[in-house]
């Protein structure tokens, strides 16, 4: 009788086994379909230490207000690395296959990133512009080659022009990307869209004006190809709600009956359940997002497709005390290196594709 309970009990337990692991690997899409991740990360202020007449980055020299040193700018790199290194390694250890970046000072800075230790094997390249920003930061998009094969790169200007004062003004451009993604033609922007210095509805035209430029951007290939898969990002500095997005990038919360080029914004629900990816006088935005035309969502369309929306919360990203207890856990508080991630959370997207 013992001897049955034991081989009983065994039985259970490599069944439990066996059952997890199939459920594990099922989930991993290593079954049937093959999977990858697309993701987005605010790097809050990567600058270098060198002096650059072309950027406003006085506050990060060595002299400078904030006393940016060699020391603390290595720091920045490992935690950054530490944490691009992280995402969707849970479903691919591959983790993310495109990274679209923002807040960099410059080529160089994510040329130092891509050789620290937790990122070097992965062997990222790097698709740069300089921007015409007043602070001196741009945009960028960092692949591995083994999934995205680039065809074509350009940096498209977001002209800016106070509606009420007529003063013309600079901001990021939006990065477009084309190229192969394992086997499917895909569009990517990358964008860090104009801040809300001024307040929200002061300067809500200006971020009108860079959801224009990818509307425009977007137009032009579905003209061409209305099944044509694109994927626009960024630090928005709206939520999904604000008339940037939801009206003039048109970006809906659904991904059914999307109509006349409209995107789908994955990010929708999770804004409307609380969720966000920056803190700001104790309440949470979602800035940070990944919105998909139809060749993405739509079953008929075949390839690549929509699987899971993440924003990586890991403990270790949020601030542990203080006044800022809960918030994301950043670089500096005020003028005071806490040598922290970054003010932002990273976002990703994994999709599947049959094999």
């Amino acid at each position: 009788m013992l001897f049955l309970m034991k081989t009983l009990t065994l039985f259970l337990a490599i069944s439990l086994t066996l059952s997890t692991a199939l459920l594990a690997q099922k989930e991993r899409g290593t079954e049937d379909y093959m999977v990858a991740a697309i993701g987005f990360y605010n790097l809050e202020n990567l600058f270098d230490t060198i002096d650059s007449p072309t950027t406003n980055d006085a506050d990060f020299l060595p002299s400078g207000r904030l006393l940016w040193n060699t020391e603390k700018y290595l720091s920045k790199q490992t935690n950054m690395a530490r944490v691009i290194s992280q995402l969707a390694t849970d479903i691919t250890p591959d983790g993310v296959a495109v990274l679209g970046v923002s807040e960099i000072e410059n080529k160089k800075v994510l040329e130092d990133l891509v050789v620290q230790p937790d990122l070097k094997d992965r062997q990222y390249k790097i698709v740069h512009f300089d921007s015409p920003d007043e602070r001196g930061i741009d945009v960028g998009l960092l692949y591995q080659e083994k999934y995205f094969t680039v065809q074509g790169a350009l940096s498209y200007p977001v002209p800016l022009k106070d509606p009420k004062t007529g003063e013309e003004d600079h901001t990021r451009d939006i990065l477009y990307v084309s190229g192969v993604f394992k086997g499917d033609p895909v569009h990517l922007m990358v964008g860090h869209w104009p801040s809300r210095r001024g307040g929200e509805s002061g300067s809500a035209w200006a971020r009108a004006a860079a959801a224009g430029v990818c509307r425009h951007i977007a137009d032009s290939l579905l003209a061409i190809n209305p099944q044509a898969k694109i994927i626009v990002m960024g630090d928005l500095n709206d939520d999904p709600t604000n008339k940037s997005v939801a009206q003039v990038l048109r970006a809906k919360g659904e991904s059914e009956n999307l109509k006349d080029g409209a995107f789908y914004n994955p990010m929708y629900d999770l804004y409307k359940d609380g969720t966000g990816t920056l803190a700001y006088r104790d309440a949470w935005n979602l800035f940070d997002q990944m919105v998909l035309s139809e060749g993405f969502v739509s079953k008929s369309t075949g390839g690549w497709q929509l699987y899971k929306t993440k924003i990586f919360r890991q403990p270790w990203l949020f601030q542990t005390e203080g006044a800022f207890k809960g918030y994301p856990f950043r670089t500096f508080v005020g003028d005071i290196f806490i040598n922290g991630y970054s003010d932002h959370l990273p976002v990703y997207l994994l999709f599947l594709k049959k094999k």
